[in-house]
């Protein structure tokens, strides 16, 4: 058993994502609370809120990745998941500067998605050539992300 705080934590949030992916929310909130008891990281808040996404409970999502940010501005996970979070809200014009810090963050892999999200952001307000540039830069960093690459697809058709 590590015996050094940092490890703890880090130890408890590794338990507490592989309790996360097998579905078991409400286990995984209690370990990433433990985590980030012993020692607060920027990752456990992250994934505390991805977590709580997953139960449903969005502003306590957003609020778990505020404090993220708070622990380290530099990450930029929490950015990118406040956009994708407010997306799913319909909250477009609040979720565009969240990407754009993502996009921006030094500490942030991986680097397809703030971009993909904001195109998601710029198709949903109807900026279609903006949506466009968004899911080719996606696409750029990672040429086999599928999702960016429908989504340049289904602009194609929208527009011929």
């Amino acid at each position: 058993m590590a015996t050094d705080p940092q490890e703890q934590a880090w130890a408890l949030l590794q338990q507490a994502y592989r309790v996360q992916m097998d579905g078991d929310y409400d286990q995984a909130v209690i370990l990433y609370k433990r985590s980030l008891e012993i020692f607060p990281s920027a990752e456990a808040h992250t994934f505390l809120g991805w977590t709580y996404h997953f139960q449903g409970k969005i502003e306590d999502a957003i609020a778990e990745c505020k404090r993220a940010i708070e622990v380290d501005p530099e990450f930029g996970n929490p950015y990118n998941d406040i956009g994708s979070y407010l997306i799913q809200m319909r909250r477009y014009d609040e979720a565009i500067p969240w990407l754009e810090q993502a996009i921006l963050a030094p500490r942030y892999e991986p680097r397809h998605f703030p971009h993909f999200n904001l195109g998601r952001a710029y198709l949903a307000k109807g900026m279609l050539s903006r949506a466009r540039e968004c899911f080719n830069e996606s696409l750029r960093i990672e040429p086999n992300y599928v999702l960016a690459r429908q989504a340049v697809e289904n602009l194609r058709r929208m527009v011929n």
